[in-house]
């Protein structure tokens, strides 16, 4: 049963992670047939990431009131609309349709496998088996580097998109159709009720006194996966086209195996008694002291420490299968989603933020920012997520002094 009910939503999960980083690779090309500014492209790649976002709170409705196979099958089918779309655009506001679209159809690849899995799957195994789910993500952000620079050296942006349209309703097909059926707890729950008791989940202290940083940091780390990286390590450090993308594919690499490995890490503790949220908040602490010694240039060792940065730029998400230990299956889809879309509207802000405050300084002749607009930048998301770390540590020293 494990393959029938992983493999289908991991090649949807796969997709929607190829879609959201795939403007690391076009948005020149984007930007040179459209003529985009710094925040214009951070708009058309961010507009994605806020869509999602709305989609998480009815979303988690849905996944607690319909199996996670019709719902995710039936979004996916937006994807593909959606990927068409974009690649048929001839304006700004086609691009923004498209990729709007292309949001709301992938909203449902993790949240949805997350919630089956919960359903389906012994409790002991979901931090492996979520991790394993992530880690397709990863793939798909490999898949973002080198291979699509492959297949824009014979095709374009266009056709690319339309191969991925196509990609998108074969993933619906096998969602639909592979995935097993499970029994819905809450069917019958009146949809008051349903956000009665979500509620009283998100303003217990277990939910906000964690959640802001796991926040903050996943938002920050899809701001730049998706976009600002390449544009940080070709405009910042100044490296080339070929360099920087040696770079992104070790950072891709590297975000594959935190998936899989801090995951599995979870899981083992778990015989010991320290639960999944203790290796998420180490590692997202690891996180942060990559980002001060990249935006400080304090190491020219590049690999090392954007691979370090994406490695445990993942271990926010364990949050969610600690959350899916913590609480009644019933509650799953809609507290997951929650916290995912607090996550998505971080990433949506910091990616289009960023573009905006980059955009406050000019360009040179070949259009290029400076320095100090990236460093600024990034100076801003290290400051939110550090006050995300003062609050988790705050509250931490309150329970103890309790």
């Amino acid at each position: 049963m494990l393959l029938k009910l992983f493999m289908p939503f991991a090649f949807g999960y796969f997709l929607s992670f190829l879609y959201r980083v795939v403007n690391v690779v076009i948005a020149p090309d984007l930007v040179s047939e459209f003529g985009l500014n710094a925040a214009q492209i951070g708009m058309v790649s961010s507009v994605y990431l806020l869509t999602f976002a709305l989609c998480q709170l009815p979303l988690g409705i849905l996944l607690d009131r319909y199996e996670s196979r019709k719902v995710s099958a039936a979004l996916l089918l937006l994807a593909a609309l959606g990927a068409w779309i974009f690649a048929s655009a001839n304006s700004i506001e086609g691009l923004l349709l498209g990729r709007g679209l292309i949001g709301i159809g992938v909203s449902a690849c993790l949240m949805a496998a997350f919630t089956a899995y919960a359903n389906l799957l012994p409790v002991q195994r979901l931090p492996l088996v979520n991790g394993l789910q992530l880690m397709t993500g990863g793939l798909g952000v490999v898949a973002a580097s080198t291979p699509v620079q492959w297949f824009l050296s014979w095709g374009d942006w266009r056709l690319l998109f339309q191969a991925m349209a196509l990609a998108s309703l074969l993933a619906s097909g096998l969602v639909l159709t592979l995935v097993p059926r499970y029994v819905v707890v809450v069917k019958k729950q009146k949809v008051s009720q349903q956000l009665s008791e979500l509620w009283q989940v998100i303003k217990s202290p277990i939910f906000y006194q964690l959640a802001p940083l796991s926040v903050a940091t996943q938002g920050i780390f899809g701001a730049f996966i998706g976009l600002w990286a390449g544009y940080w390590l070709r405009d910042y450090l100044s490296l080339s086209p070929a360099e920087a993308a040696q770079v992104l594919l070790t950072m891709a690499l590297a975000m594959t195996a935190g998936f899989a490995l801090l995951g599995w890490l979870a899981g083992w503790l778990q015989k010991f008694g320290i639960g999944a949220h203790v290796v998420s908040v180490v590692g997202m602490l690891v996180y942060l002291l990559t980002q001060l010694v990249i935006v400080n240039e304090w190491s020219q060792w590049h690999h090392l420490w954007w691979g370090l940065s994406g490695f445990f730029g993942t271990s926010g998400v364990l949050m969610y299968a600690y959350l899916s230990q913590s609480i009644p299956k019933a509650l799953v889809g809609r507290v997951n989603t929650s916290l995912n879309l607090c996550v998505f509207v971080c990433a949506f802000a910091g990616q289009w933020g960023l573009g905006m405050l980059i955009d406050q300084w000019p360009t040179n002749a070949a259009g290029v920012y400076p320095q100090v607009a990236y460093f600024n930048a990034w100076a801003w998301v290290l400051g939110l997520q550090g006050l995300s770390l003062c609050w988790l540590l705050y509250n931490a020293v309150l329970r103890q002094a309790r």
